[in-house]
């Protein structure tokens, strides 16, 4: 973080704060019960998100997981659709029909997010196949937990990509938990990025708390894909906060988690970028405006989110059977418990 210039951390300090109050507030929404769908919150985590974003470009894509948020808004995406989308409201990402686990910002490179673990780490891959069959520098960015490296998805997908140099990063988020079970109850020893020397690509390990870190480790691998040099693993390492869904402060696993969890707040990465932008020159005061205009622009976000309304029920079965005109509204009939065919319903309209 030491060589990094004050206007970069002062870009990065915006992004991640702008994660954290977004966290803050749908946790809010989730213990009122307005946002109904799970949500599983990246409190902890920020640096990963801004720091692996700031290093693409156009054409570059980013595949998440449930635990996404952070990255839709590091890569850009729209906070008031964000927002629509965990309400369940027609203008979200996903028109309220996907939730938090599952969003979308096709103009920003974010091609869909999915809750099965490892799921999109084979999509990362493929996108970058047809990156590959272009021939163009597109990058495919695959986030993911630590638990997903136990998955044969992570392995066969590592494997092809490796094979054909293909232009995936692979960004592993390991924050020690499986859910509740910690890594090394799970595997023999703690050496996730050494799983890159099987595959004979670079295994990097970095401090996933510190923003600089993150980005330079980012920044290399995206050079390397440029150049047709093929995947990287990055292993970054951090710690979620709260739960491993849901808003509650995750102490609810045993001691050893309630210690580990106080340790990891004093390691808060917004306050690193915070105290080392102090040091650099910036003032109090322009931090707290920082801070003021990330406030009120999420205000208005959610203000403009709850003005959207919420799906009609005669739209209920869109984008769910290929139907057109008719069709759907005799389907809507049915399901309200009509016992006639759909066919026959919309033959009678």
């Amino acid at each position: 973080m030491r060589n990094m210039s004050e206007q970069k951390l002062r870009e990065f300090y915006r992004t991640m704060i702008l994660i954290r109050l977004a966290e803050e507030r749908i946790g809010e929404l989730v213990e009122a019960g307005e946002a109904r769908c799970p949500c599983h919150l990246y409190i902890g985590q920020e640096a990963i998100a801004a720091g692996v974003c700031a290093s693409l470009g156009f054409g570059d894509t980013v595949w998440g997981t449930h635990r996404s948020h952070g990255h839709y808004l590091a890569q850009g995406g729209d906070l008031t659709a964000l927002l629509a989308e965990i309400l369940g409201r027609v203008d979200g990402c996903a028109k309220g029909r996907g939730g938090s686990m599952h969003l979308l910002a096709k103009d920003e490179g974010i091609l869909g997010t999915v809750p099965i673990v490892a799921a999109t780490i084979p999509l990362a891959v493929g996108a970058a196949l047809a990156s590959k069959i272009r021939g163009d520098e597109s990058a495919a960015v695959a986030f993911f937990g630590d638990g997903a490296t136990e998955e044969g998805h992570f392995h066969e997908s590592l494997n092809l990509a490796a094979l054909y140099k293909l232009p995936v990063i692979f960004v592993c988020e390991n924050n020690f938990y499986a859910s509740h079970l910690h890594l090394l109850q799970r595997r023999p020893a703690d050496n996730l990025h050494k799983i890159a020397d099987f595959y004979q690509i670079p295994g990097v390990r970095v401090d996933g708390n510190d923003v600089a870190a993150v980005h330079q480790a980012a920044l290399a691998a995206v050079a390397r894909v440029r150049s047709g040099e093929g995947p990287s693993l990055l292993e970054c390492r951090t710690y979620r906060w709260r739960g491993h869904v849901g808003p509650r402060w995750d102490e609810d696993v045993g001691v050893k988690r309630r210690d580990e969890l106080q340790e990891w707040i004093a390691r808060c990465p917004i306050q690193q970028v915070r105290r080392r932008l102090l040091e650099l020159g910036t003032g109090e005061d322009e931090l707290a405006a920082i801070d003021r205009s990330v406030r009120e622009e999420l205000s208005h976000a959610e203000a403009r989110a709850r003005r959207s309304p919420m799906p009609s029920e005669e739209g209920l079965l869109e984008h769910v059977f290929h139907t057109e005109g008719e069709e759907v509204r005799a389907a809507v009939e049915l399901r309200r418990g009509d016992s006639r065919s759909p066919s026959a319903v919309a033959g009678q309209r």
